[in-house]
C-alpha cells in the first residue's frame, strides 16, 4: 500500500498548486536629468545632502497609482530600479550640483566641512489616470555658527500629465514630476541662502 502512493505521488500532474505562469516584472528607471550645467559661482557654499527619508509605504519599489475613486494602489509588475527615496536622492543631488548654486554637494561622512545641510522626505510619488504627482519636504540648516539655524522649510510639488494609459507612460509621468519638483525647490533656494549672509 504504501509503495503504491509513492508511485502515484511520481505520478506528473498531480501537483496540488495551480500552474500560473512566470511574469517578470517591468523595471523604470527615476532619473530626472536638469537640463543643462551651470558653472558654480565664485564663493559659492559646500550643501551636505542628507538621506532622504521615505514617506509612508514609499519605500517599497512598486509603481503607485491612483483609481478614479481616489484609492491608491501598487502596481504588482511594474517597480522602479531602485527604491524610490534613494532614486530621488540621487536625482537631487545631481540637480543641485548641475545649478550652480553650491560649490559642491556632498553625502554623510564627507570629510569637508560643509555649513548647510539639506534634508528632505519624499512624501508622494504616484500616477493618476491623466496628472502625475511628485512631493517632498525640504530643510535646509546652516550650522556654520556651531548651533544650527533654520533658514527655510518647505513642501515642493510637481505634477505632469500622463499621455496616455500604461505603466511605461506613468513612470515617465512620475520622473517628469518629480523633476518639477526639485526645479521648485532650485527655484527657493537663492532666496534661503541670501538669509544666510
Amino acid at each position: 500500500m504504501k509503495r503504491r502512493l509513492m508511485l502515484l505521488a511520481l505520478l506528473p500532474g498531480c501537483s496540488v498548486l495551480p500552474e500560473r505562469p512566470y511574469v517578470e516584472a517591468r523595471r523604470f528607471p527615476l532619473e530626472p536629468r536638469r537640463a543643462s550645467t551651470n558653472p558654480a559661482r565664485p564663493g559659492a557654499p559646500l550643501l551636505l545632502l542628507r538621506a532622504m527619508r521615505a514617506g509612508s509605504a514609499l519605500e517599497t519599489r512598486g509603481l503607485r497609482r491612483l483609481r478614479p475613486d481616489g484609492t491608491l494602489f501598487i502596481e504588482p509588475y511594474a517597480e522602479w530600479a531602485a527604491p524610490p527615496p534613494e532614486a530621488a536622492e540621487a536625482a537631487l543631488r545631481d540637480w543641485l550640483r548641475r545649478s550652480g548654486l553650491f560649490s559642491a554637494v556632498t553625502a554623510p561622512g564627507t570629510r569637508l566641512a560643509t555649513g548647510l545641510v539639506l534634508e528632505n522626505e519624499l512624501l508622494a510619488l504616484q500616477a493618476g489616470e491623466t496628472t502625475a504627482l511628485a512631493a517632498f519636504s525640504a530643510l535646509l540648516i546652516d550650522e556654520s555658527g556651531g548651533q544650527p539655524r533654520l533658514l527655510g522649510q518647505a513642501v515642493l510639488r510637481g505634477e505632469a500629465a500622463v499621455t496616455g494609459p500604461g505603466v511605461e507612460l506613468a513612470a515617465r509621468a512620475m520622473a517628469a514630476a518629480l523633476a518639477n519638483a526639485l526645479q521648485a525647490l532650485e527655484a527657493q533656494l537663492p532666496a534661503l541662502l541670501a538669509g544666510r549672509r
